[in-house]
């Protein structure tokens, strides 16, 4: 079964307070959205990477290509204004009937081989795959009213990327119309009456939006280092 990776980075350097977009700064001496790629070229050389980027920086990405003599087999096509609209544009590439798709976020460079795999089979078998990891701290739901109570936070989940799914599942989902509660793939795929399987997470799978981010970043890829 053909497997599919669309790659989504439509971020911009705000929360960095940088101008370059966050995809594309660098750690450990190369872009993270390079990282990131790499992780899923790791899981299998044979997986089609479709990238999707804001249309003003592709011509960025192809010079960093170029730069850091990046060769893994990666079709590039343009953004839309949402992240709806961005993962629709990386399907539409896809001309298979059948197939897995991942839809991972470009700024998560420490998704692992394993993770990559575990969503892929769990996929194949249920249909979906999203990641996620339980809560670590005490949480507290806020009312309209402005008051707040504690959960149980054992019932939630915080989710991350890659979220995989059957192709013809996945597409048929993605032929509604966009809503404003759309935040992620899975709410696309639960609201066309599929059901969303969750497999498990790594909490170094982070999001890098902050500059925080980045300094724990290169924390982990010190540690993968010295720990080979």
């Amino acid at each position: 079964m053909q497997q599919f990776a669309i790659i989504v980075a439509g971020g911009s350097g705000s929360r960095m307070g940088n101008s370059t977009p966050k995809q594309f700064l660098p750690i450990g001496g190369l872009p993270i959205l390079m990282h990131t790629i790499r992780r899923f070229f790791a899981y299998s050389p044979d997986i089609q990477a479709i990238l999707v980027l804001p249309e003003a920086q592709i011509s960025v990405w192809n010079a960093l290509t170029d730069q850091y003599h990046f060769t893994e087999p990666t079709l590039v096509v343009p953004g839309g204004k949402t992240r709806f609209q961005s993962v629709q544009n990386g399907l539409k590439q896809i001309m298979a009937q059948d197939g897995l798709v991942a839809v991972h976020d470009g700024v998560r460079p420490f998704i692992t081989p394993q993770i990559i795999q575990n969503s892929f089979e769990t996929a194949r078998q249920h249909g979906s795959a999203v990641t996620c990891v339980p809560l670590k701290d005490s949480a507290r739901v806020v009312h309209a009213d402005g008051s707040n109570q504690a959960v149980d936070r054992t019932q939630y989940r915080l989710v991350q990327t890659p979220q995989t799914f059957q192709l013809a599942l996945f597409r048929q989902a993605f032929q509604t119309a966009e809503q404003p509660f759309f935040t992620d793939c899975a709410s696309v795929v639960e609201h066309a009456g599929f059901p969303i399987t969750l497999i498990d997470g790594s909490y170094e799978n982070i999001k890098i939006t902050t500059p925080e981010d980045l300094i724990l970043a290169e924390r982990i890829l010190h540690h993968a280092s010295t720990d080979r």
